[in-house]
């Protein structure tokens, strides 16, 4: 008798174009490019057979969101190799030290960081565009159908797909490191496949459904939905950058009907007067919290906003409330995914009951095996699951509330401050549009409570901010410092950049507490 085949045998994409070879796979908003199953494969193909001499490696991607970027994906994929997810967005200062962290000899790049690569490494470089310099070798023409591919008309494929191991480390992604350095996390083909799997439960799958991806591809975010449509066997449509009118415009064109969005942007496809069409199911809305106006806004407009917790550690979503859930409990991020196990630990790292406040813990067959740095993974890992970071709780009928990062809170005076809790009550204001609170040191306190608010129609002064806090927070709650400015820092995958807002405060806040405050400080 025959011995079982272990899962997963080859790359997603391998058994996705012998399952449904006609069906369409990737819709390039760009160029207008349609790829069936079987294109796409053949593209991955030949992209596979190119990087074949740094095949069972690590590979370094530095490219923006673009069919290119997912070909290069499973052409790592199919021949067994490693991606390294190097931010295109970062400098080569800050990208220097990932690569060398991750010991890379090769980097995939296209024209546009063709000169960040050079300065990063020393081995060979692969574009995904026509070269322009002698060391950089192609793998021309990634984006465009090919029609003289010997392959795209159902050729020999050129490369024999490896086997696949499902502990393998199939990615490499960077957390945003929005305090310390960013971890690099290991990502298995297991991880992946195992967060596809639960997503489809929590949000479901159709045969015609369409999954938008405008995030950065070079976050997990952008990556999801590229390797979910793979495995659903869905189309996935790519738009290159996000823009309110022009997604909104795609939205609406392309039938889309799932799109995973930070708060920010739907914050502005809102702002621009967008409505949601029929054809759309949900919007998952991840990288950092969802206000309750936000919700509000989303009620009121028919949009099917999903409120989602999710880190790159569990390859995307850990929890994620349905539109219904999320209107009718203000706040929450759902329950958790099928799957995954949370539980909420005190200090001591012992479970507490539900209703109580503690560190998010997570486990599951989506978690991270860990860090490459042993030392980090032996701290964040204990018999719980990985120790997230983040506080949070959950009620009697399992719901959690996250609350922002444990080491974000602020101690000033022996008292505890939530951030979130300060940044939601500044929000409240009618003039104001958006808020972030951190602590900054204080002599006499410890810390103090600082609070970079960005106006509404009319600047408030610091005055009628506290004014306005008097109700709604404790007297060691309301904020000391406050500074003005256009928008709130934050990284690439929508999250608070609160080195960038301590730095703003240090420089530019007022004393909130002074007399003058009130006519005090300039816009930064």
């Amino acid at each position: 008798m025959r011995e079982p085949v272990d899962w997963p045998t080859v790359d997603l994409l391998t058994h996705r174009a012998s399952t449904t070879p006609e069906k369409t796979g990737l819709i390039d908003v760009q160029t207008g490019t349609r790829w069936t199953f079987r294109e796409y494969s053949h593209r991955v193909d030949r992209v596979a057979a190119g990087l074949a001499d740094v095949a069972g490696g690590r590979i370094g991607v530095l490219m923006g969101t673009r069919p290119a970027s997912a070909v290069v994906f499973f052409a790592a994929m199919r021949t067994g190799t490693t991606v390294v997810s190097l931010p295109a967005s970062e400098t080569a200062a800050e990208l220097a030290s990932k690569v060398e962290r991750t010991d890379l000899e090769t980097v995939v790049c296209e024209a546009e960081t063709e000169q960040l690569a050079l300065e990063l490494v020393d081995g060979p470089l692969y574009s995904v565009d026509e070269p322009t310099h002698e060391r950089v070798r192609a793998l021309a023409g990634t984006d465009e159908p090919a029609a003289d591919d010997p392959t795209a008309t159902g050729g020999k494929s050129a490369v024999t797909p490896t086997t696949l191991e499902r502990d393998a480390t199939q990615l490499i992604m960077f957390t945003s490191g929005t305090s310390g350095e960013p971890k690099a996390v290991r990502l298995t083909v297991g991880n992946l496949v195992a967060s596809a799997t639960a997503s489809s439960f929590r949000l479901g799958v159709l045969p015609d459904d369409r999954w938008l991806c405008c995030l950065p591809t070079y976050h997990m975010g952008g990556l999801a939905p590229v390797v979910r449509s793979v495995l659903y066997g869905t189309a996935v449509v790519i738009q290159r950058e996000f823009g309110p009118d022009a997604t909104a415009r795609v939205i609406d064109e392309y039938g889309i009907t799932g799109v995973s969005l930070v708060p920010t942007m739907l914050t502005r496809l809102l702002d621009a007067g967008w409505s949601a069409p029929d054809s759309l199911r949900f919007v998952l809305l991840g990288g950092a919290p969802a206000t309750t106006e936000l919700i509000d806004r989303c009620r009121e407009h028919e949009v099917p906003a999903c409120p989602t917790y999710g880190m790159t550690e569990t390859a995307s979503q850990i929890a994620t409330a349905t539109p219904a859930e999320a209107a009718a409990h203000p706040g929450t991020v759902g329950q958790p995914l099928e799957f995954t196990d949370v539980s909420i630990v005190d200090d001591a790292g012992e479970p507490v009951e539900p209703g109580e406040a503690g560190e998010i813990v997570v486990a599951g067959p989506t978690v991270t095996p860990g860090y490459l740095d042993d030392e980090r993974t032996a701290a964040a890992f204990d018999e719980h699951g990985l120790h997230t970071g983040d506080a949070g709780y959950r009620d009697d009928d399992g719901r959690l509330w996250v609350r922002g990062r444990r080491s974000d809170r602020i101690v000033t005076g022996g008292e505890n401050v939530d951030p979130d809790e300060v940044a939601d009550a500044l929000r409240a204001h009618p003039s104001v549009a958006d808020a972030a609170v951190v602590g900054l040191p204080d002599a006499e306190w410890g810390e103090r409570v600082a609070a970079l608010v960005v106006p509404g129609d009319e600047r408030p002064s610091p005055e009628s901010l506290l004014d306005h806090c008097e109700g709604r927070l404790a007297g060691f709650k309301r904020p000391k410092t406050i500074g003005f400015a256009e928008d709130v820092p934050r990284t690439a995958s929508g999250t608070v950049d609160r080195e960038a807002v301590r730095d703003r405060l240090k420089r530019d806040g007022v004393d909130a507490t002074d007399d003058d405050a009130a006519d005090a400080g300039e816009e930064i």
